[in-house]
C-alpha cells in the first residue's frame, strides 16, 4: 500500500464513524476488514459512500452471480488488479464457472475460438460489453445490442453500472496498491 493502512479496527472518533465502521465489519463477517476496508477508512465518508454503493451491486441487482462476478474478474485482468482477481476469482468458480472459461476471461485479448467454445452467448455478449467499456468507454452499437438481445432494460443497466463500479474499485486499488500484489503484470500467464 502507498499509504499506511489504518489500524485494525480502526479507531472512529464519533457516532457516525462507530457506524460505518459496524457496517462495514458486519459487510464482512464472518471475515475481518479486508486491506481495501483499511485503505478507505482513512476517509468513513468515503467509506460509507463505497458500502452503500458496491453492496447494491454486490447484493441487490438481477444479474446472475456468474454474470456480475465474471464482470468484476474481467475488469480486474484489463487493469491489472490482481487483488480484486483474487478476491472474486474463486467466488465465480464455486458458481461453477470452469476452469477452462476461467482462463478464456484471464487473459487481456481475447481467443474467440475458446470464448466460443467455453462461454454460454450471454457470457460472451457481457465479456465483450466489459472490455468495451473498460479500454474505451464507448460501447459500439453491436456489442450493446448483442447484450440486449440477453438481457432486459434493468439488467442492462445493472450491467454497466457492475462494469462501471468495478472499474472505480479496480483503479483505486491499482493507483493505492492495496493488498501490495496489483503491479505484477506476470498473473496473466
Amino acid at each position: 500500500m502507498r499509504l499506511p493502512y489504518v489500524a485494525n479496527p480502526p479507531i472512529t472518533s464519533n457516532a457516525e464513524e462507530a457506524e460505518i465502521l459496524a457496517q462495514t465489519q458486519a459487510r464482512r463477517a464472518p471475515g475481518t476488514l479486508l486491506p481495501l476496508d483499511l485503505a478507505l477508512m482513512h476517509s468513513f465518508p468515503i467509506t460509507d459512500g463505497w458500502n452503500a454503493f458496491m453492496g447494491a451491486i454486490r447484493t441487490r441487482t438481477s444479474i446472475s452471480t456468474i454474470i456480475r462476478e465474471m464482470i468484476m474478474c474481467r475488469v480486474a485482468v484489463l487493469n491489472d488488479a490482481l487483488f480484486e482477481w483474487e478476491q472474486h476469482a474463486p467466488l465465480l468458480k464455486a458458481e461453477g464457472f470452469s476452469e477452462e472459461a476461467m482462463e478464456a476471461i484471464r487473459h487481456p485479448e481475447i481467443c474467440p475460438e475458446l470464448q466460443k467454445r467455453v462461454l454460454s452467448p450471454a457470457e460472451s455478449a457481457v465479456l465483450k460489453y466489459t472490455d468495451a467499456m473498460t479500454k474505451t468507454v464507448k460501447v459500439p452499437e453491436e456489442i450493446f445490442q448483442e447484450v440486449k438481445g440477453h438481457f432486459n432494460d434493468k439488467q442492462v443497466v445493472e450491467i454497466a453500472a457492475t462494469v462501471a463500479a468495478y472499474n472505480c474499485v479496480s483503479r483505486f486499488l491499482v493507483a493505492l496498491d492495496v493488498g501490495e500484489r496489483n503491479q505484477c503484470k506476470c498473473w496473466h500467464d
